[in-house]
């Protein structure tokens, strides 16, 4: 079922709001403190919450004489995996406990440059994979938030914050999103660095945002978007100007496609329904497809390429304290010892092969039209739900986003995904803006 999205106010209405004079930064972040007061005992999406420090930073605001940036006053939160020199960073491992970093990841040093106000460290997933932690879904709190970046997406949900920032390296932007109804965005792998971020795979790890729409998650984007050498993925090209994307009118109506991809099978019967639904609505602009030959067993590429990786990137913490990795991580890295340099190698060229792919593929398209998750999250307990619905785009790059539009049986959120060009995301921006005033209007 289509829904409506919710209106609260937004990181661009609030720094508007605190650039006319209308408020200060100071109580925007009491308004926040509020309703984190209200919930945070029961959706747990913090380690911690460092009240004393964000008021002084609004303070600091105050006294300046002009905005600091597009954010001035605007509060976030920063995934427990990436580094922030006033806050330990745990990296949600007991392994980690009392870790202070020495600065700042270059994505949270752009926020703040740009007048965000950080408000603390959200909840992830032991080192940002499985294990899931105490982060309830803030609609249900019955149910998962989703992995790894749990507590990023349930903050933005919970309305603690109105951005935050988690990392994806299979699918941990974009199903936490689905499952807490927010905006999520993973733009095209090197568009924002990695540098202060916690490595589980220099060769999928990718920065994500949320948000509680789309100009908001285009607007951090842009913000904490930069060249940085010292990520090898970095690019020193121009970079998609995400905020004019999302605002501009697409010249002509959209080519999108469905791919047919085996593994649908695993959708909820009203996760279905729902992308049935959607299609019917967008009519000729939807083209389905059979999956290419070129997609098939590219789920087992990725899984080969991360778990060689994360064995290798942390290698001391595996060696040193394995009685302190979960039982659920454990197996995850036997397998990555058994993978061997060979074989790891095959797996890097077949990913460079499907880079090349999609260069050639969205020539014909403006997106490809997907599910962000197989449907509702699940029950607490249950896990973080399956990462399948987002890995062929994390494994190659491609900026994908999530779409907070569909309602399931039990009345929790299911995403719909679009993927994109890479280096192309104003573009995909532009697109899901025509996407969602077709909808929108469809429901009027």
């Amino acid at each position: 079922m289509l829904r409506k999205l919710s209106l609260f106010p937004t990181a661009t209405q609030i720094a508007a709001s605190i650039a006319a004079g209308e408020t200060t930064p100071s109580n925007v972040l009491h308004e926040h403190f509020t309703l984190i007061d209200e919930r945070e005992h029961e959706v747990h999406a913090w380690t911690v919450v460092d009240r004393e420090a964000a008021l002084e930073d609004a303070q600091q605001l105050e006294r300046a004489t002009s905005p600091r940036g597009l954010l001035h006053g605007v509060p976030f939160g920063i995934k427990d995996n990436i580094d922030t020199a006033d806050l330990l960073t745990e990296y949600g491992s007991s392994i980690h406990t009392g870790h202070q970093p020495g600065r700042d990841a270059t994505c949270v040093a752009g926020l703040r440059l740009a007048g965000g106000i950080a408000m603390g460290k959200t909840v992830c997933t032991e080192f940002a994979h499985r294990a899931p932690r105490a982060t309830r879904n803030p609609w249900n709190v019955a149910h998962t938030p989703g992995g790894s970046s749990s507590g990023s997406a349930a903050a933005v949900a919970a309305y603690h914050v109105p951005l935050a920032i988690g990392t994806q390296t299979n699918g941990s932007v974009i199903r936490p999103a689905s499952f807490c109804g927010t905006y999520g965005f993973k733009p095209t792998r090197g568009v924002i660095s990695r540098r202060g971020v916690l490595q589980t795979s220099k060769s999928l790890d990718q920065v994500g945002v949320f948000g509680r729409t789309l100009e908001d998650v285009a607007l951090l984007t842009d913000v904490i978007g930069s060249y940085d050498p010292r990520d090898i993925w970095s690019y020193a090209r121009s970079r998609p100007k995400m905020l004019e994307g999302c605002r501009a009118e697409a010249p002509v109506e959209p080519a999108f496609v469905w791919l047919d991809l085996p593994y649908h099978d695993r959708l909820t019967t009203d996760a279905r329904a729902g992308f049935d639904e959607v299609i019917s609505v967008l009519g000729a602009t939807v083209e389905r497809i059979p999956v290419s030959k070129n997609l098939i067993g590219l789920v087992e590429v990725q899984q080969v390429i991360h778990e060689y990786e994360i064995c290798h990137h942390l290698e001391t913490e595996f060696a040193e304290h394995w009685d302190m990795v979960s039982t659920s991580l454990q197996p995850v890295v036997e397998r990555g010892r058994t993978i061997g340099d060979d074989q790891y190698n095959e797996a890097l060229q077949v990913m460079a092969s499907a880079v090349e792919y999609f260069e050639a593929f969205f020539k014909d398209y403006d997106a490809v039209i997907a599910p962000s998750a197989a449907g509702e999250a699940l029950k607490f307990g249950t896990g973080t739900g399956d990462p399948v619905f987002c890995t062929i785009w994390t494994l190659c790059g491609l900026p994908s986003l999530n779409l907070p539009l569909l309602v399931g049986e039990h009345g929790l959120p299911i995403g719909v995904q679009l993927i994109g060009a890479a280096e192309e995301d104003d573009r995909l921006l532009r697109t899901a803006n025509w996407l969602l005033n077709h909808l929108q209007s469809d429901l009027d």
